[in-house]
């Protein structure tokens, strides 16, 4: 398929994306999985924000595309590449050490490991007000929260850790909520997300 229409389809399902979430939620190209070639589609496909996962794969496509995109860093955040990922990037949606706290400048989402599985990242939900109290003690310009639900194949059941995530968000003051993927990102819109990380929906997959 010719690049042009390849991007034209691209538009066609971000713009799908867009309606359905609502204005006052920000879409975010999941860009992982995505190649140099990926990130030219995006790009014309008229894409406004990304979100790497790698702080390697970050600086490689944020050299290339610079102002091409708004970006994200949605990835687990070593402490060690944390002043590295603050340079490049206007938001971090994965904040959730002290260590990697106290090197990062950009505003950040604390991620939260609501379902408690131990092949995820994330605070558990009770230690997370002492650890806003220490991150906000460093300077640490915090939004929101962020969350990643068990994997299904039904998107209703992400709804309760969505719904959980608004609650804790409420209780600490905090606005922005980035949940929900191309699986159930429509669910989580509905509970509140003003963020959604969409990636392989984007690509028809």
């Amino acid at each position: 398929m010719p690049t042009s229409a390849r991007a034209s389809e691209i538009r066609a399902i971000y713009e799908r994306i867009r309606e359905e979430v609502g204005e006052s939620v920000t879409v975010v190209a999941a860009t992982k999985y995505a190649s140099l070639e990926d990130m030219e589609l995006l790009a014309e496909a008229g894409v406004e924000v990304v979100g790497e996962n790698r702080a390697q794969d970050l600086a490689v496509k944020r050299e290339r595309f610079g102002q091409a995109f708004r970006w994200h860093f949605i990835g687990h955040l070593q402490s060690r590449k944390a002043k590295d990922v603050s340079e490049l990037c206007e938001l971090v949606h994965s904040l959730s050490s002290l260590s990697a706290a106290k090197r990062l400048t950009a505003p950040a989402l604390v991620e939260v490991n609501l379902s408690q599985e131990e092949t995820k990242s994330g605070l558990l939900p009770g230690d997370l007000p002492a650890f806003l109290d220490e991150v906000r003690e460093l300077g640490v310009d915090v939004l929101g929260l962020m969350t990643m639900p068990p994997l299904a194949d039904d998107p209703e059941r992400s709804r309760p850790y969505f719904r959980q995530l608004r609650e804790l968000a409420g209780q600490h003051g905090l606005q922005e909520l980035s949940m929900g993927t191309s699986q159930d990102y429509r669910v989580a819109a509905a509970e509140g997300a003003t963020l959604v990380r969409v990636g392989a929906v984007l690509f028809g997959r």
